[in-house]
């Protein structure tokens, strides 16, 4: 990933506003995507975004779904594992009639209802079997996002571009293993299935960003019973597994994005970013975007006063946030800026956001962060460079 000792660079976790007839759909007409994602990529240039990609709407909008039609040996499933994992939550019970209003009014995941609602699947859609061997059948429907960012990119070079995927330990959840001979075995079939896309997003020139929410999200649902300790192994062997997928791709072209699932609720039983923060620094990735900017996580900062980043990496904080309504100053966005530089190094900062805009923001909002957040990286610029630069 490009670093800049001159300005703070801009980059974003993914998802984005799109128009109501190719959100969160997978049969779009080629030509009618290539339109929206045109739209897409060059509303990001407009608003400074200096990495961008296609707004996730090549596949649907939705980082789990998008892989039901890319793996074999899947089939669907009766059991109701991912949607109780969702509900089977301390902060979900703790909180509970806060979620039941917040589901009934369908402002859990994006606060003004504009967005199609999520976490409302079919269990069939939510929830699958494993019956037979794990293959990747994807092929054309990742070429067709290849393809289709590239050709919106214009003077943009596709290293500066990313398309997004998901990391095996996210993509284990709600998926039963009944073929394989252990859980263990399960998970690394998994990966290596995806080592097949994140190969082919690298090998046309493309950041992969790999996103992980489930690994920090499983802890108030399965971590909380087990205890730190034991959770901090379950979240090795992930990382372990994530690796393995990651063998044949340069770690300069890999991005993992971690959050606590994003969604707008108390989020009161969070995993401490802290304990398994050297857990994260194992994964062979260059750049890590992890939320720092909401009130739950924005105090987890300190942690790398005393948390060596090891030479090399990079380190992509949000800090404009999709959980609130208010666009952040500009000013607040570069000092937020300031406090990373200062503890690891303004060449290894990057400006982003907490997760993905386009089902958590209504869409104004969304592309008036954007702007504020390239506002606050040219002002955290100026400051560190003592001379004016342009966002």
């Amino acid at each position: 990933m490009r670093r800049s000792s001159d300005k703070i660079l801009v980059t974003h976790v993914g998802a984005l506003p799109a128009p109501p007839d190719v959100w969160g759909q997978t049969d779009i007409p080629d030509q009618r995507l290539a339109e929206a994602v045109g739209q897409v990529v060059d509303l990001q240039k407009r608003a400074g975004v200096d990495f961008v990609n296609e707004g996730e709407l090549t596949k649907g909008g939705n980082w789990l779904q998008f892989v039901t039609h890319r793996l074999s040996g899947f089939e669907p499933s009766e059991s109701a594992g991912a949607a109780s994992l969702m509900f089977d939550s301390a902060d979900w019970k703790d909180y509970a009639e806060f979620y039941r209003d917040a589901l009934a009014s369908g402002t859990l995941f994006e606060e003004s209802g504009t967005a199609p609602a999520q976490g409302t699947e079919s269990r069939s859609r939510m929830d699958w079997s494993c019956t037979g061997p794990i293959a990747y059948v994807g092929q054309e429907l990742l070429q067709r996002e290849i393809d289709t960012l590239k050709s919106a990119l214009g003077d943009t070079p596709p290293t500066d571009a990313f398309l997004t995927s998901t990391a095996p330990s996210s993509l284990e959840v709600g998926r039963t293993n009944e073929y394989y001979d252990s859980d263990e075995a399960f998970l690394f079939a998994i990966a290596d299935a995806m080592a097949v896309e994140y190969e082919a997003i690298a090998a046309a020139g493309l950041q992969l960003q790999v996103d992980d929410a489930w690994l920090a999200g499983l802890w108030d649902r399965i971590g909380i019973p087990m205890g730190i300790d034991a959770y901090r192994k379950y979240c090795e062997v992930r990382v372990e597994a994530l690796n393995h997928a990651l063998r044949n791709v340069p770690e300069e072209q890999v991005r993992y994005h971690i959050c606590w699932g994003s969604w707008h609720g108390p989020h009161s039983q969070d995993l401490p970013m802290a304990d398994i923060v050297d857990i994260l620094l194992k994964i062979d990735a260059q750049t890590y975007l992890f939320e720092a900017a909401n009130v739950r996580h924005e105090h987890e900062a300190a942690i790398w006063e005393r948390v060596k980043l090891p030479e090399g990496k990079i380190l992509a904080p949000g800090v404009v946030s999709h959980a609130t309504r208010l666009i952040e100053h500009p000013e607040l966005v570069a000092n937020r800026i300031g406090q990373f530089a200062s503890m690891v190094g303004h060449e290894n900062v990057i400006a982003s956001t907490d997760c993905g805009l386009g089902l958590r923001c209504h869409p104004q909002i969304a592309w008036g962060k954007l702007a504020a957040l390239a506002e606050g990286a040219a002002l955290a610029s100026e400051k560190l460079a003592g001379k004016p630069v342009a966002a």
